[in-house]
């Protein structure tokens, strides 16, 4: 058996951190203290529309693979389905959307304080 070269085992753990095995979950954030002043009005529509609904409406053509049941053209959809949104694509969390325009950090903070607030 070959033994394991020292840097191997030295940059193991950032080899593992940069993999994104991790992400943060909506229970992991809490809606601020004073709420939010973000609403469905005032960003979610909006941030839906641009970043979401090419793959996620109900009239979308081509779905790029995504899900039928994730459908996300009403506030009480994406209510119903916060917890995942999160999980995808609010704070650091970066897997949606698959695009070449992505949302900054700053829209994604804003999504997350927004899904965690109730999206309201």
């Amino acid at each position: 058996m070959r033994p394991v070269p020292r840097l191997a085992l030295a940059t193991a753990p950032l080899v593992l951190a940069a993999c994104s095995l991790f992400y943060t979950d909506m229970d992991d954030w809490a809606c601020p203290p004073d709420g939010t002043e973000l609403t469905y009005e005032n960003f979610g529509a909006a941030f839906m529309n641009a970043h979401c609904q090419s793959c996620h409406a109900s009239t979308a053509t081509d779905r790029l693979g995504a899900p039928g049941e994730f459908i996300f053209d009403t506030k009480s959809q994406i209510q119903r389905h916060r917890a995942r949104i999160f999980a995808r694509s609010a704070a650091e969390n970066d897997s949606m959307p698959p695009g070449p325009d992505d949302p900054s950090l700053d829209e994604r903070m804003k999504l997350a304080d927004w899904l965690a607030c109730g999206a309201p």
